[in-house]
């Protein structure tokens, strides 16, 4: 038997409902959000989104660079290349399908 038992949902369920009236009992209040409000602290980066203030960074070209860094890279042979007239063995085959013998062609 399991001694750490996972609570379902239903468990769960009831345990917030209980949380829930205990906090209202208590003197809580639950108040209303309207749509479209987020919770996220807005002095977080990344909830600020990005804005374009009008200046542009200049560009580097690296083409030159990258030729170079390609340069240095070991290339490896080609491999060999099959040779196309290699004999290949080819099935004889009877009247009714079966196979005779192979021949090399």
């Amino acid at each position: 038997m399991l001694a750490n038992k996972r609570p379902t949902k239903k468990e769960l369920r009831e345990h917030l409902e209980q949380e829930v009236e205990k906090f209202l009992s208590q003197g809580g209040e639950v108040k209303n959000i309207e749509n479209g409000k987020s919770g996220d602290n807005v002095l977080n980066p990344w909830s600020i989104p990005l804005q374009f203030n009008g200046t542009r960074e200049e560009r580097h070209p690296v083409g030159e660079l990258l030729k170079k860094i390609d340069a240095r890279k070991r290339k490896s042979p080609p491999p060999p290349q099959k040779s196309k007239d290699k004999p290949r063995k080819h099935w004889i085959y009877d009247d009714f399908g079966e196979p005779l013998r192979w021949v090399w062609k």
